[in-house]
């Protein structure tokens, strides 16, 4: 990609971006670039190094320093003179926002951030210094931005083979970091594996107020998910792992309760900067909530209470409200700020919320919500449950259902206040992964919650990538003005691939089940290793970088070796498609050590491991009747079971291969089958449920 610099003076080379967060720095004095061949040729023929800066549109950080730094003259007049200026939409490019942040681990020995920023030798683009966040003057222990500045031009300019020499370092541990080494797994130490996993989530684990570390709090849905997977399991195996249900279940009743989630429109942020859930990080990003969405309603489908009903049906209609294109694809992410204060969008004073609301309302909310306590957020109030509605409705002397309907009343008022103040700013680029983690949450709750909007809405998403980010073969990452860019990565594919399977789970159609084949085709041919076994994140044809990343461990997004595994093993023993059972094997493999040794450092490949050692259970479902698809399916999804596929199929669907063979039969019939083992086909309802329970 490069950018051309726009006939308006006052605009630098980022003009004709369409990344919202590029265009934020359009205006700045610095001349920025994209990152591409422009830039790399100007560095080059300059000697210049290059100054990467590496954020995103709903990163309060990055704004701070961009109104401290980008867009003070005598700072950008001094990165002008020295640097050659990269802008990088982290969003857009995970690639190079891998690369870097690992670079940045390596040179600091401490992680990384937004906005990154990093010093690349002016030709092979090795970064040789760099941080995160730097201060306008020299404070918190960090060094003024412009005194940095000065220093590594300097250091640039008089110790460059020193830097070469560095660079050869950097090189070699990039590699080395890069991907763990092939290994041969036994089945019996991966089993071990599932079980230290549990062991260690256990020890990380908060028994007050949920969660796992300290604070800053992050959601983590992966391990949320491999609690509610491992309770199933050892409850199907006749033990059910009680306590792991109860860390899952408190940590997701306490996010729900606090600040992290927003008790007006719904929608979680994206962490609690304190250890009580309280107060956000403001931000909310389409990727945290898909996945949320999926969990709380799996934790109702449990028995979890009406409280995560309430919290996924909250989350789901603020998605489908506030974040989903008219066209169906949904939006990226909110920003922290607003009018230039982060959470200013968010908070109160009791004076403005009892201006709206009458007397008797207002004992209600405030004792509900915190408003009659201590200011929590810079003097204001950001909303939580404080006290639990039944104890303030009992305070009150009145019902539990009258207390509801009052606050339900109230939030809706007071939303409506809200949307006339200055709102954060909206993200409105289109991601094809963050799109599809959205689509499969809303295909979950849907079916769990037996939601058609929800449904609807996810098969909008889909369609929407299909049509606009999908050219037949492959796909591109991000949309945005009109125009799709960037070659599509691992997660793309990969959580496109979980999210049609999920989806055709809750309502069948051809068009999705060629979508998956098509993706899990152009994973094998695109992204797998085919020497060592698991996927490149970057395609075989993509941009070559300093680094090609394999990476089986979790981070901010589920690994997409682990989503890839799990997809193309339960899309192989639906379609009896060896090629997809075997990469999917592979990876597994390749990941033996890494999952060995760091079992909770990789719970979405031990999700796939686990469906490896123990096969998913696969009903087929088949029958002319729409409703009698339906009661059949709802049968065998009733209990909340993971590893189970369930796929009610039309009987006027375009089948080929081992689905071809599974006919109606002139009435309704279930073929269950684990792995390739399949009993004898059922014809009664009554059948079907005594089956499922063996």
């Amino acid at each position: 990609m490069s950018g051309g610099t726009s006939g308006d003076p006052a605009r630098n080379a980022l003009a004709s971006e369409t990344s919202p967060y590029l265009l934020q720095h359009a205006g700045n004095p610095v001349q920025w670039y994209p990152w591409g061949v422009e830039a790399t040729e100007l560095a080059r023929s300059t000697g210049k190094p290059i100054l990467l800066s590496i954020g995103y549109s709903a990163c309060h950080w990055c704004h701070v320093m961009a109104h401290e730094s980008f867009e003070d003259p005598e700072t950008a007049a001094l990165m002008n003179e020295l640097f050659v200026n990269v802008k990088v939409d982290r969003e857009e490019r995970p690639d190079l926002d891998k690369i870097y942040q690992t670079a940045q681990y390596l040179l600091n020995q401490r992680s990384g951030g937004w906005p990154l920023t990093m010093f690349l030798t002016h030709d092979d683009h090795v970064p040789f210094a760099g941080g995160t966040y730097f201060p306008r003057e020299s404070r918190w222990g960090m060094p003024a931005f412009k005194d940095l500045l000065r220093h590594v031009a300097r250091i640039y300019r008089e110790r460059l083979p020193d830097i070469r020499r560095q660079n050869v370092s950097v090189r070699d541990a990039l590699g080395r970091l890069a991907g763990p080494a092939n290994a041969e797994p036994t089945a019996a130490a991966d089993s071990a594996a599932l079980l230290t996993a549990i062991a260690e989530i256990k020890q990380a684990f908060d028994p007050e107020r949920g969660g796992f570390g300290r604070a800053p709090k992050f959601p983590h849905t992966p391990i949320l998910e491999r609690l509610l997977r491992h309770f199933a399991a050892t409850r199907r195996a006749g033990a059910a792992d009680e306590n792991a249900l109860h860390m899952a279940a408190l940590t997701l009743r306490h996010m729900a309760m606090g600040g992290l989630f927003d008790h007006l429109a719904g929608g979680f942020a994206r962490y609690s900067v304190d250890a009580e859930w309280m107060i956000p990080h403001f931000e909310k990003m389409l990727c945290d909530n898909g996945p949320l969405l999926g969990l709380y309603a799996q934790a109702w489908q449990i028995g979890g209470g009406e409280d995560f009903r309430r919290t996924a049906i909250e989350t789901a209609e603020w998605a489908m409200r506030d974040m989903q294109s008219r066209e169906g694809g949904y939006f990226s992410s909110l920003d922290a700020d607003s009018e230039g204060e982060e959470g200013k969008y968010y908070v109160w004073t009791p004076e403005e919320v009892r201006e709206h609301l009458s007397d008797r309302e207002y004992a209600v909310f405030a004792t509900h919500y915190g408003l009659d306590g201590a200011p929590n957020f810079e003097g204001r109030w950001h909303l939580r449950i404080a006290v639990p509605l039944a104890q303030a409705a009992a305070a009150r002397g009145l019902s539990l259902e009258a207390a509801r309907e009052i606050v339900d009343v109230a939030r809706r008022r007071l939303l409506a206040v809200r949307a006339r103040r200055v709102p954060p700013g909206l993200d409105d680029k289109i991601l094809a992964s963050w799109n599809a983690l959205m689509a499969r949450g809303m295909a979950i709750a849907g079916r769990v919650m037996q939601r058609a909007d929800m449904l609807e809405s996810a098969r909008r998403a889909l369609d929407f990538i299909r049509a606009r980010m999908w050219d037949g073969e492959r796909l591109q990452a991000s949309f945005r003005a009109g125009q799709a860019r960037h070659d599509a990565y691992l997660d793309d594919y990969a959580f496109l691939l979980e999210a049609c399977l999920d989806l055709l789970e809750s309502s069948w159609r051809d068009q999705d089940l060629v979508f998956a084949r098509r993706l899990a085709d152009t994973l094998l041919d695109q992204f797998e290793d085919g020497a060592a076994g698991g996927f490149y994140f970057t395609s075989h044809s993509h941009e070559q970088l300093i680094q090609r990343v394999k990476s089986f461990a979790d981070d901010a997004l589920p690994a997409g070796n682990g989503s890839a595994a799990r997809g193309l093993a339960r899309l192989g023993h639906l379609l009896g498609e060896p090629r997809y059972l075997t990469a999917s094997e592979r990876a597994l493999r390749a990941a033996g050590t890494a999952m060995r040794d760091q079992p909770s450092a990789h719970l979405t490949m031990l999700s796939a491991l686990e469906e490896w050692l123990q096969p998913p259970e696969i009903v087929i479902i088949r029958a002319e009747d729409a409703d009698t698809l339906a009661l059949w399916r709802q049968t065998a999804q009733q209990e909340f079971h993971p590893s189970r596929m369930v796929y009610a199929i039309p009987g006027d669907a375009r089948l080929d291969g081992l689905l071809a063979a599974r006919t109606s039969q002139g009435r309704a019939v279930a073929y269950l089958c684990t792995g390739v083992e399949c009993r004898l086909p059922v014809h009664s309802l009554a059948e079907l449920a005594a089956a499922l329970v063996r």
